[in-house]
């Protein structure tokens, strides 16, 4: 698992740089074929590439969604280079989430070698997660529709927990038009989109609600062009996590709803719903199902959270596919210098995985993980 992970991380595969992304899937394509059998199919969406193995002919019954695109730049392994040391595993992308890749192929390869039958098995490899997934969202829809079960090999949270909960995210960018003047001559012939935006940020924050665990954050604010010019336009980035479906419905419409104060000033409102709650109630039959094969693994029982980030595990539970999240590698520091994987860890996380896919697979009607899994194709957000 090492070698192969050591192979994924310095072929670096940032997600707003597509040819890199593109060289990450034909290496991420390398190991899966050796590993399963069979060449991926090459999905290029609006330029971004994805990989999918169908195995089998049969219908769909169990899918493992993993993501192949970090958010390191080109040339971060010349700070952060691929390195092992006292069995702590380091290197741009090694947890978020090239380990579960590994995880997932190690798992499939093994089970095939014994015998289980995995028709009816879909891997997808996206590479565009990281940026919200914009050209791969339908495909994850389209993908887990009708399946049993989907199994996000996203990296665990802190202590190898798995995600049995994640907050929705919703993403938007706050236009303002006002009209320039002169600051010093005649600032009052002007229309401030600075001042409009401060009135802006105070209504947007105040649709927060900490009681129910949503967040509303202004972040990227931009205005105006020079010092003596009164702004004549401006936008101000937000970005919302919600725990419920209706949460996020409620800030979308307060979004929708905000008005200028100035006279004058207009607004225009870009983005929304990026990513629905993955909601405990799509995990809980699949987290009980991790904890009796844990027990008759003898592992240790899984604890099972809530985060705050989204992944692509959002849609597949948002369309009523019973999902479990966090299945991927433990360590930590996703996103930062300090990101890691613990090596030590990884047999007990591939026994884990092994012991779902197999009991998944072994539930013929499904009713061991949940029930109102849809069949037919959604349509897109």
């Amino acid at each position: 698992m090492l070698a192969d992970l050591a192979a994924l991380v310095t072929c670096e595969s940032p997600s707003a740089d597509l040819a890199a992304v593109a060289a990450g899937a034909e290496q991420v394509a390398r190991l899966g074929t050796r590993s399963l059998g069979t060449e991926p199919e090459v999905l290029v969406l609006a330029g971004c590439t994805h990989l999918r193995w169908r195995l089998g002919t049969g219908p769909r019954r169990l899918l493992l969604l993993c993501h192949q695109d970090t958010v390191w730049p080109l040339g971060t392994l010349a700070t952060i280079p691929w390195s092992v040391t006292d069995g702590v595993v380091r290197g741009p992308g090694c947890f978020d989430m090239k380990a579960g890749i590994v995880l997932a192929f190690t798992v499939l390869s093994r089970l095939q070698a014994a015998g289980t039958d995995l028709d009816g098995v879909t891997v997808l490899v996206t590479g565009d997660e990281e940026i919200g997934s914009p050209t791969s969202a339908d495909l994850i829809r389209a993908e887990a529709t009708g399946c049993r079960a989907v199994l996000v090999l996203e990296a665990s949270a802190d202590g190898g927990a798995l995600k049995t909960g994640r907050k929705g995210a919703s993403l938007y960018e706050l236009a303002v038009t006002g009209r320039a003047a002169h600051a010093g001559l005649e600032p009052e012939k002007g229309v401030s989109s600075t001042i409009e935006l401060a009135h802006q940020v105070l209504a947007v924050a105040a649709l927060a609600d900490p009681a129910h665990g949503t967040t509303v954050t202004p972040t990227v604010l931009t205005s105006g062009t020079t010092t003596n010019t009164v702004p004549a336009a401006g936008t101000l980035g937000v970005d919302v996590r919600a725990l419920t479906a209706a949460e996020q419905q409620r800030v979308d419409a307060g979004m929708r709803a905000l008005t200028p104060v100035l006279p004058g000033a207009r607004l225009e409102l870009r983005g929304g719903i990026n990513r629905p709650p993955l909601e405990e109630a799509s995990s809980a039959a699949l987290f009980a199902l991790a904890g009796t094969v844990s027990a008759g693994l003898g592992l240790p029982a899984p604890v099972g959270v809530t985060v705050g980030g989204a992944s692509d595990g959002n849609f597949t539970a948002g369309i009523g596919v019973p999902s479990l999240d966090g299945l991927g590698a433990d360590g930590g520091g996703a996103n930062a210098a300090g990101e890691h994987v613990l090596a030590a860890e990884l047999p007990g996380r591939a026994a884990l995985l092994a012991g779902l896919v197999t009991a998944v697979l072994a539930d013929g009607d499904g009713a061991g993980v949940g029930v109102g899994v849809p069949d037919e194709e959604p349509d897109g957000e």
